[in-house]
């Protein structure tokens, strides 16, 4: 991830806080002179993904990073204390949820998981680029 300074916010148990989210990226990205549009929307899915299907408990945190690839791309991942892995749904056009990830697949150069050791949780990471 080029060693850059990380950016991180922990995320309250609320959906309500994805307002807060998306400012939190289009500050970050406005400090970088990217475009916010899509890491508003990838970092939007990812985190609510998380507060919806991972998040149990009151007290385990939803954390988000930002930072900055090599390239230059815009690095995000949510890290949460669950240990099931999400996947993508085959939504039909009536589904108002389920596509998430399938939208995080459309914008992202590429994301993925990775579970951390000592069964304690994962992060789910997307790689944006910057035009």
């Amino acid at each position: 991830m080029g060693g850059a300074a990380e950016n991180e916010t922990v995320v309250k148990q609320d959906l309500k806080v994805v307002a807060e989210v998306r400012r939190f990226v289009r500050l970050v990205t406005g400090q970088w002179d990217m475009d916010d549009f899509v890491p508003c929307l990838v970092a939007s899915e990812l985190v609510t993904n998380a507060l919806q299907h991972a998040a149990s408990a009151m007290e385990d945190d939803v954390i988000l990073r930002l930072s900055r690839t090599e390239d230059d791309a815009l690095w995000i991942e949510v890290q949460d204390a669950a240990c099931g892995l999400p996947y993508m749904l085959a939504a039909d056009t009536t589904s108002e949820t389920g596509r998430g990830l399938f939208l995080v697949d459309q914008y992202a150069r590429c994301w993925g998981i990775r579970a951390l050791a000592g069964n304690v949780g994962k992060i789910v990471f997307a790689v944006v680029d910057a035009s």
